[in-house]
């Protein structure tokens, strides 16, 4: 069997250049606040900014969905424990949109932790939905659970109830 980068950078380089997208992909597998993932990453010096933009798409909609598909296809027909995530990076999108969302769950944790009250987080794809329930994970007597249906669904902190947090 393939190892995951390589089947990532063939499948991203295949579905690029049925874009007429000429340019290389490169790999790394990392683990990080969000969890482990494979990190493919379009390689920008041959691309010009109008790709670049376009790739990326609105508020990184194109990116996602470019994302998506990627999990979707690479892990058809694996069992969920054998289900590689990947990361799709590009002009460092992803690597700024991951400071963003630490930051917006440190403060999400902080306000839940110090008011009681919940606080909900709204316009995250369904994949930093799933990071930031891993990464809020870490916080001691905190729960998070999603509400509501795509495409309003919304990430929600709070603190953990009695039962769960004993």
């Amino acid at each position: 069997m393939e190892s995951p980068e390589k089947l990532g950078i063939e499948w991203l380089e295949t579905l690029l250049s049925h874009q007429g997208i000429a340019t290389k992909v490169e790999a790394s597998l990392a683990e990080d606040e969000f969890g482990a993932s494979c990190w493919l990453t379009i390689q920008a010096d041959d691309l010009s900014e109008e790709e670049v933009t376009t790739l990326i798409g609105d508020q990184g909609h194109s990116l996602d969905a470019i994302q998506y598909l990627a999990n979707t296809t690479l892990n058809l027909g694996r069992l969920p424990d054998e289900q590689q995530p990947y990361t799709i990076e590009l002009a460092g999108h992803r690597a700024k949109r991951k400071a963003e969302l630490i930051a917006l769950a440190t403060e999400a944790a902080d306000t839940a932790q110090s008011t009681g009250e919940e606080f909900e987080i709204k316009a995250l794809s369904s994949a930093e939905r799933r990071q930031l329930h891993h990464f809020l994970g870490t916080y001691e007597g905190l729960e998070t659970f999603s509400r509501g249906r795509e495409p309003d669904r919304r990430l929600v902190v709070r603190q953990a109830t009695d039962a769960e947090s004993t």
